[in-house]
């Protein structure tokens, strides 16, 4: 599957000098607002340390890591959503990526300017972006309600039993859900304080709503320079997510200026959006898969091909530490270690697969 990341913030947070740490390619970074006009795009591989050991171990031609795509999204401002600055244009960016990286200014420095006269400000940086996020989906939500309302009425006047139709029924039940949406969104609140249910109710996913993207936090500088305020403000938002986890909001502590090691986001990401990896070995390539936490073997063999989720029959799986102590697949096999699982074997983390199929 194919996992993108939007990197936003307000101006000379950070962002551009992060997508630079990300993928190492040269852009244009610089002291003052709007210097990123069209977003950036990178393919990073996701670190992966397994990949090496097993294609060692398989004499593997080549490997093939998974890899994120990251969008170094142009700075916000006040007024983004009613297009200040061309907010209308990079706000439209964010809709298409799986996730939002918001770069948060904790640092303090007198040689970059901040675009807020009254300096420094992590809490109301967090604030100023996160409302023009709730505005920009205010909007959307406000046009789909107008629309939907007229198809409800058109329902009314209709016959009962027209009315009482699955295709009515579920207009309906859309109807009350995105009305559920504008009052979330008036009290100023992110649409994944909702929970997970909420959010992926076909209407709120059609509508391709910003608040509803998990968000990590990237604070740029020392842990020193992050206060209990901010880590428990952070913590304070997002709704509960399938197994009691928190859905949409967490933190990591980076100080770019000093070009620390960036793996962190990437495994951040991947816990944030509840996804993980399993792997294919063999002679002509190691690579890495991306899947949901969660997703049963088919689902998972679909991941290679879209015929092998439906044509599946079994996977043969071994952890890839046992499949390295075994030093070779077919001394694996007859340890006995290489197992056999069907249908509904949920595929698990660093899981070795053979796919087997009609």
């Amino acid at each position: 599957m194919k996992l993108s990341i939007g990197i936003v913030g307000l101006p000379n947070v950070g962002k551009s000098t992060l997508f630079k740490l990300l993928t190492n390619q040269n852009i244009n970074i610089a002291n003052y607002p709007f210097a990123t006009i069209d977003p950036n795009v990178g393919v990073v591989a996701v670190p992966d340390e397994r990949l090496e050991k097993l294609a060692k171990l398989s004499d593997s031609k080549k490997i093939v890591p998974a890899v994120v795509e990251f969008y170094d999204i142009a700075g916000l401002v006040k007024g983004s959503y009613k297009g200040e600055g061309l907010g209308n244009q990079f706000l439209s960016h964010i809709r298409e990526v799986n996730a939002i990286v918001e770069v948060v200014r904790v640092f303090e420095s007198n040689e970059i300017i901040h675009v807020e006269e009254q300096g420094v400000n992590p809490e109301r940086d967090i604030d100023t972006i996160n409302t023009e996020l709730i505005m920009k989906d205010l909007d959307t939500v406000e046009k789909r309600l107008a629309k939907l309302e007229g198809e409800a009425r058109t329902g009314d006047s209709s016959s009962r039993a027209k009315l009482a139709t699955g295709h009515s029924k579920q207009k309906i039940k859309d109807l009350e859900i995105a009305k559920k949406a504008r009052e979330i969104l008036n009290s100023g609140k992110m649409l994944n304080s909702a929970g997970a249910d909420f959010v992926n109710e076909p209407v709120i996913k059609e509508m391709t709503l910003l608040t509803t993207k998990p968000q990590i936090y990237l604070l740029n500088g020392d842990e020193s320079d992050v206060s209990e305020e901010l880590k428990n403000k952070i913590s304070a938002q997002g709704g509960s997510a399938p197994g009691g986890k928190s859905l949409g909001a967490d933190y990591i502590i980076v100080d770019l200026s000093k070009a620390e090691n960036t793996d962190a986001l990437i495994k951040k990401s991947y816990e944030v959006l509840g996804l993980i990896s399993f792997l294919t070995t063999g002679e002509y390539e190691t690579r890495a898969w991306t899947i949901r936490r969660g997703a049963k073997a088919p689902e998972a063999a679909g991941a290679i091909h879209s015929d092998f989720e439906k044509k599946f029959i079994r996977a043969e799986v071994i952890n890839w530490k046992k499949l390295l102590e075994a030093g070779t697949w077919n001394m694996a096999k007859q340890k006995g270690w290489v197992r056999i699982e069907g249908k509904d074997y949920v595929v698990q983390d660093g899981d070795v697969v053979v796919v087997r199929h009609s």
